[in-house]
């Protein structure tokens, strides 16, 4: 017998076997001997009261064998002469559309500029410690894409786009914590995604599937509307009759190459912003209503939205116990991100905060037709690096200065490696951001009382948050002038975050399946 069973219990009955075994018995009228196995099926906290309290959905099986789950990597599926189907960008819409083309029984060619994961760390390294930036290898160019070292959140609003749990399943059978499918905010952390994407790639290679790092698109070629294979840095031609273009939202030469081919592309949204960086500390305190969070709960996080001046001021990609990172992809500009370990349990807790945009905020690159987002985006993040003074040291600013419309004397210790600046960031903001961020910070100081401190600053900028730029395709999921090619991810404006990403790359692996079999 088995019963689906709604709990409401203290952290320390989730975190001890024994404890939850007598909370399921009882709820499930039956003795606990009779509990063979119980089955996490949803997991979350409730902190809204002082006593932080966990819901936990679980089934528990009675009187009957339990086996518990346990995935292993999947079958390998020689695909080595099958079709082959180009994909640019070995990110998570690359991989998975890849992993998905095996399936289906095509051979996936990925072609990624940057590095592979261990070769990519020393550019990293070079990033945080020199402010050198290799504009092929980054923190959004390589292996896994910008997603390899951009926290591993894997939750997403996108569920009518793909299968969710299909994703997290794949997930674990390459490694991840079987936790994350059950978590309501599943996370994998900077620190083990690596492993993960590298042995997604095995899994490729061992398949007859090809990944060629190095390796930039430069060309798309093409005859009478129909794609017919691309050229790469490597000199090389790969030929194939479709082209999963999936290279990220910061693949700036790639909009510029589809624009002066003439193909449509669009100019789209985006957010643009700050990174805000409190003491762990203090927000665990502020969330859990406590003097010390303990063990047995994790780093506390936030979600804050506000209405400024008939815009949207949001906190996104908030990185419980993290660092934020230099997310700059070519020399003379500042971008800043944040990541989370797994153990989320780095002393500091940072988000995005930022403001929306659109093209009413572009006018003046309006010479630049649908890429004017994208210069747009690009002035502020050299103002930011000009700011900083080099070595991609960031400008910051204490909130409470920046709310004052003062430049600090002082900053707080902060996790962000290169260094600060003491700035004001008004010079670096666009004012159709800085004056609603304010607006924004002052509302979120009422909202979690604490929030707006001395200890917490702001640091510049935040401007990745999705592509300024919308690559259309139709509802076959192919450029409505190019058949063949099948724009993707992030990159392409249909996906803003690992798992919608990784969404996004099967359903266009199942249309290039779809055509391919007709």
């Amino acid at each position: 017998m088995r019963k689906q069973l709604q709990l409401r219990i203290t952290p320390q009955e989730n975190a001890q076997d024994h404890l939850l075994l007598g909370k399921c018995a009882q709820a499930a009228g039956v003795a606990p001997n009779r509990i063979t196995g119980i089955r996490r099926i949803r997991e979350s906290i409730d902190a809204r009261s002082r006593q932080v309290m966990i819901q936990l959905m679980v089934e528990v099986i009675v009187d009957e064998a339990y086996t518990p789950e346990n995935y292993t990597t999947p079958e390998i599926i020689d695909v080595r002469n099958a079709k082959p189907v180009l994909i640019a960008g070995a990110g998570p819409a690359g991989l998975f559309a890849a992993i998905r083309l095996i399936e289906l029984g095509l051979k996936p060619v990925i072609l990624e500029r940057g590095k592979d994961v261990r070769n990519r760390r020393r550019d990293l390294a070079a990033i945080n410690k020199l402010g050198e930036v290799n504009p092929e290898s980054n923190y959004c160019y390589g292996e896994g894409g910008a997603g390899t070292y951009s926290d591993g959140k894997l939750y997403t609003r996108s569920t009518k786009r793909g299968d969710v749990q299909r994703i997290l399943d794949i997930f674990t059978r390459f490694g991840a914590d079987m936790a994350i499918n059950y978590q309501a905010h599943p996370h994998i952390g900077t620190n083990k995604l690596p492993q993960i994407i590298s042995a997604m790639r095995q899994y490729i290679e061992d398949c007859g599937g090809e990944v060629h790092f190095n390796t930039k698109l430069t060309q798309i070629l093409y005859k009478d509307g129909q794609l017919t294979g691309i050229a790469c840095t490597d000199g090389q031609k790969h030929l194939a009759s479709a082209l999963i273009l999936a290279t990220g939202h910061s693949a700036r030469d790639i909009f510029e190459m589809l624009h002066g081919m003439g193909l449509e592309v669009e100019a789209k949204p985006f957010a643009l912003g700050v990174r805000i960086e409190h003491p762990q500390e203090l927000i665990d305190s502020i969330q859990y209503k406590c003097d010390i969070r303990g063990d047995l709960l994790p780093a506390a996080s936030y979600s804050l939205v506000h209405q400024a001046m008939g815009r949207g001021v949001f906190s996104f990609c908030m990185c419980p116990g993290g660092i934020i990172a230099p997310a700059s992809t070519s020399p003379g500009e500042v971008v800043v991100n944040g990541w989370s370990p797994s153990k989320r349990n780095n002393p500091y807790a940072n988000s995005g905060m930022v403001v929306s945009v659109g093209n009413d905020d572009f006018k003046a690159y309006a010479r630049f037709g649908p890429l004017a987002g994208m210069h747009y985006q690009a002035e502020v993040e050299q103002k930011a690096f000009a700011a900083g003074g080099g070595q991609l040291k960031a400008p910051a600013q204490r909130v409470t200065d920046f709310i004052r419309n003062k430049v600090s004397t002082t900053l707080p210790n902060c996790s962000y490696y290169p260094g600060l600046t003491s700035y004001d960031l008004r010079e670096v903001l666009p004012s159709e951001v800085h004056l609603r961020l304010r607006e924004g910070l002052e509302a979120f100081g009422q909202k979690m009382r604490g929030y707006v401190t001395e200890e917490a600053v702001l640091v510049g900028v935040e401007s990745r948050t999705s592509t300024p730029v919308r690559i259309p395709r139709n509802v076959t999921l192919q450029h409505p002038q190019l058949k063949g090619l099948y724009p993707c991810g992030e990159g392409a404006g249909y996906a803003g975050g690992i798992m919608s990403a990784a969404m996004d790359g099967e359903r266009c692996a199942e249309a290039i399946a779809s055509v391919m079999s007709a």
